[in-house]
């Protein structure tokens, strides 16, 4: 990792971090309870696998979307962490018992399913206009996507955020996957084919 990339994501993660905590808790209810109205508007077939996160602190909430999703037909999953490096994405039924997983967030216990997700729900810090994306610097996210690549799996990366988690320039790394759409309060913005 370059030490001047490394220094600028820092910069921007806490300068898009604050603009995001300093939303008023209604209107980030408001917005992410919005999100439910894009699911017909994703495309996603009836029994894709759809990745989704429990939301930490001023994230935007991406539940009201979830169950959307899931009421048109997809099957959910959200991410285990196994150890500091490794994600899963275990089969979520909305409703069911949750366990910590550590960083404040929750998901299914071991008796779950591991599910290869068809497109993921993407949590970020901050986000560019070309889907460059910052997250919270552990890599969990990119390395799980690399495994997926690795397998012969392209999930469809859709990150949710607030508009004003968006910077002008992320500075991309070989090892960042770039995402292929993003979804805030203004809608759902396409940057590159997504497969």
């Amino acid at each position: 990792m370059h030490p001047a990339a490394t220094e600028t994501k820092d910069r921007l993660r806490t300068q898009a971090l604050a603009r995001r905590d300093g939303l008023d808790p209604g209107l980030r209810a408001q917005i992410s309870a919005g999100l439910a109205r894009a699911a017909g508007g994703l495309g996603l077939a009836p029994g894709s696998v759809v990745s989704g996160f429990w939301p930490i602190r001023s994230e935007i909430d991406p539940r009201p979307l979830m169950d959307a999703l899931a009421e048109g037909g997809a099957r959910l999953c959200l991410p285990a962490i196994l150890d500091r490096a490794t994600i899963v994405f275990r089969e979520y039924v909305p409703g069911m018992p949750l366990v910590a997983m550590g960083f404040g967030t929750r998901g299914p216990g071991a008796e779950a399913a591991i599910l290869d997700p068809d497109a993921m729900l993407v949590p970020l810090a901050a986000f560019d206009g070309a889907g460059n994306r910052i997250g919270y610097g552990a890599g969990h996210y990119d390395r799980a996507i690399a495994r997926l690549h690795a397998r012969g799996r392209v999930p469809r990366l859709i990150g949710t955020a607030f508009d004003c988690q968006q910077v002008d320039a992320v500075p991309a790394e070989a090892h960042d996957a770039p995402l292929g759409e993003i979804l805030t309060e203004s809608g759902l913005r396409r940057f590159r084919l997504c497969l």
